[in-house]
């Protein structure tokens, strides 16, 4: 996307590119010996030589159309919701392994849904165990909506 000043304008204005990144990640995953592994994924994230951000809004779990997908299934949402992010992330030139952190909302107060939810996103992200916050809501913007999950990513 590029960016015009408006007429009378003296600020700067930058370009953006969406292009694919190819270069190597800029996401170095931080595990510290003095916290537990139990925690399946990275307790922190660091950035180097990042020249842009990109913050997801959260990905809901509607299809091309809009819809709900999967009323009432955790694990199908959650599926969708991991198709979309990496639609978006996509767009804005990232891909997975480009995420610095989630955050994941279930609407759900059983444990079991919210390791439902978790067990597609760690599967998704495969090595890339990127800091993650998991927290269970009372309801989400949707009627009939179980998932959302929000991403910061980096790339050069």
């Amino acid at each position: 996307m590029i960016l015009s000043p408006p007429i009378s304008s003296s600020l700067l204005w930058l370009e953006c590119k969406t292009e694919p990144v190819t270069t190597p990640p800029v996401v170095e995953l931080i595990r510290s010996p003095a916290l537990t592994d139990r925690a399946s994924y990275a307790y922190a994230a660091a950035v180097c030589d990042a020249s842009r951000l990109i913050f997801t809004a959260g990905a809901c779990p509607l299809d091309g159309g809009g819809a709900i997908v999967a009323v009432g299934d955790v694990t199908r949402q959650t599926e969708q919701v991991m198709a979309n992010l990496e639609t978006a992330l996509n767009a804005a030139g990232a891909g997975i392994t480009d995420v610095v952190k989630t955050t994941i909302y279930v609407a759900n107060d059983q444990r079991e849904d919210l390791l439902a939810a978790w067990n597609v996103i760690s599967a998704a992200f495969g090595d890339h165990d990127v800091p993650s916050t998991l927290v269970g809501v009372a309801v989400l913007g949707y009627p009939d909506q179980l998932v959302e999950v929000e991403a910061v990513a980096a790339v050069r």
